[in-house]
């Protein structure tokens, strides 16, 4: 008989080491819940039992409960929510809760070991009662066992019901050994959950200062505000239709939850080297923009010369009439030819420093020859051409508002993101955030930058980048320099870049065939912008069978 008993002992130690092992495995917080009571259940031979946590409004929460011969499951992986509400730690006035068992055992940490529940004293049993009453069911035998945390914190309780007798069946009380087990048990678990509370924690702080960091980027501009926050969501939606692809080059790809993860932190840091880029090219609106919009100092030459204008004219009729002659009537036509001509030139020089459109080389001709024809008297009495070289420069860009100088300085953003993460010391399931964030604006055929890097050397997650962040660029309705495209045009627009080898064509068909582009359009753009898509006028496009 002794040999029996010490034989039920070690198997019940070896269950208690094989949970152990298991619990410092899993991550997930509810089955976490789950492997800690089933585990006590199994080396107790409880029927039943509950998991409580401590609230940090001092509460104990239900977490998981369990009935075996009710068939009773909620909480855990259950699917089935608890409807009770968290037993209160404290009372109305502020005294300890001692009355119930549970409360008592978070409260003080002494382990209560109760052989029947009905005849025990000092405790607040009604509840159990009544549960007993609806279900038919008698609650004997109580383990309730306090978990603390390395801080010696009691984050949770442990509550079996109902030891029962291997051979007979019978409930029994919960014995010395099943006591000193379990509780064996709960230091295990309680070390378990806390590194599982610990690693959410620090999950919930990393995540939280990224999207700081992202909406700080976004705060920074008025005008690329919500890029940082948008771009992740049209990476995920394709990330998501790429790995469900089941042919062509992109049938190997697939993404689990941490490579998900991954990809969204880099994402969410895709442009971070942002905050060292500064804000007047950033916001940069007009060519002619600094601190302010130049084209007003431009006017105000303007102003000058039509000033200069209307003085000659009124010289010259003054000097006639002293001169006892005619011809005011050709004078006035030649001033206000002149004034035309003034006022013609400085609308060209106004729609020119917009930068909406691609400017043709005659255009970029006439501004210099404005820059010529004209002269002006400064403040310091000094005759200066109308444009300062760097204003030429400016109003000459040939695309958007940014001249070279500008465009190598915001185009350094990739290289300061790039720095920036890897100067990071990311964990091993995020090593390639640099990587990914870092390659959205390489291009397929090499010419991209900062590394002018092709398509074969780059990462599937990369190139997703890339499409993303060119789609969202596209689209968006709040830069200062372009109006937003309709769903139609980007596409088009997307189709000529894919077959120009600046974003990756696989992934450009995805987008289309599944219509990643209509999950994004519902969520952030306006109802003039979704408008009807032909996939067949799309450059490049060719719908898979029965797409």
């Amino acid at each position: 008989m002794a040999n029996a008993t010490s034989d039920s002992l070690l198997d019940r130690i070896e269950k208690l080491n094989a949970i152990g092992v298991g619990l410092s495995a899993e991550k997930n917080a509810e089955r976490l819940m789950e492997m800690i009571l089933v585990g006590a259940k199994g080396i107790t031979c409880a029927d039943g039992g509950t998991i409580y946590s401590v609230t940090d409004d001092r509460r104990l929460r239900f977490e998981i409960m369990l009935t075996t011969s009710l068939g009773f499951a909620m909480g855990g992986t259950s699917n089935v929510a608890i409807p009770f509400e968290p037993l209160p730690l404290y009372q109305a006035d502020g005294t300890p809760n001692t009355q119930m068992v549970v409360s008592h055992a978070a409260l003080t940490g002494e382990v209560v070991n109760i052989p029947d529940a009905y005849e025990a004293a000092g405790f607040d049993f009604s509840g159990t009662r009544a549960f007993d009453q609806r279900t038919g069911y008698r609650s004997r035998s109580f383990l309730t066992v306090p978990m603390k945390n390395h801080e010696d914190t009691i984050i949770g309780v442990l509550q079996l019901i109902n030891a029962t007798d291997p051979a007979s069946g019978a409930v029994v009380p919960f014995t010395e050994t099943d006591q000193r087990l379990v509780t064996s048990l709960a230091s295990q678990a309680s070390v378990a959950l806390t590194k599982n509370i610990l690693i959410q924690d620090m999950k919930r702080l990393f995540d939280a200062m990224i999207q700081l960091v992202a909406a700080a980027i976004d705060e920074k501009s008025p005008y690329t505000g919500g890029h940082c926050r948008r771009v992740p969501v049209a990476a995920m939606l394709l990330a998501e239709a790429a790995s469900n692809c089941q042919a062509g080059a992109l049938r190997d790809f697939s993404l689990d939850e941490a490579g998900r993860y991954e990809l969204e932190i880099a994402a969410w840091l895709h442009d971070c080297g942002k905050m060292t880029t500064p804000e007047y090219i950033v916001d940069k609106a007009r060519k002619l923009e600094t601190i302010c919009d130049r084209i007003e100092q431009v006017d105000t030459r303007f102003e000058v010369l039509r000033r200069d204008a209307v003085i000659e004219l009124l010289q010259g009729k003054l000097a006639a009439q002293e001169r006892g002659e005619g011809g005011g009537a050709a004078l006035v036509a030649a001033s206000q030819a002149r004034l035309a001509e003034l006022e013609a030139d400085r609308e060209f020089l106004r729609r020119c420093n917009t930068g909406e459109e691609f400017m043709a080389e005659t255009d970029r001709d006439r501004v210099r020859a404005i820059a010529e024809r004209y002269r002006w008297v400064n403040p310091a009495g000094v005759q200066v051409p109308l444009l300062t070289v760097d204003e030429i420069e400016n109003l000459t860009i040939p695309r958007g508002t940014l001249n070279e100088r500008e465009r190598t300085i915001i185009n350094n953003h990739i290289v300061a993101t790039i720095k920036m993460l890897e100067s990071l010391p990311f964990p091993k399931h995020l090593r390639h955030v640099p990587e990914f964030a870092g390659g959205h604006h390489e291009r397929m055929d090499g010419r991209g930058y900062p590394a002018g890097r092709t398509g074969a050397t780059m990462s599937v997650q990369a190139r997703i980048m890339a499409v993303a962040d060119v789609f969202e660029a596209l689209t968006a309705s709040d830069r200062p320099y372009k109006k937003a495209k309709t769903l139609s045009e980007t596409l088009n627009i997307m189709g000529k870049m894919a077959l120009d080898q600046h974003i990756d064509g696989e992934l450009f068909q995805v987008f289309v065939r599944d219509r990643v582009y209509l999950d994004y359009a519902r969520r952030f753009l306006t109802p003039a912008q979704i408008d009807r898509v032909d996939h067949g006028a799309i450059p490049g496009y060719v719908d898979f069978p029965g797409a």
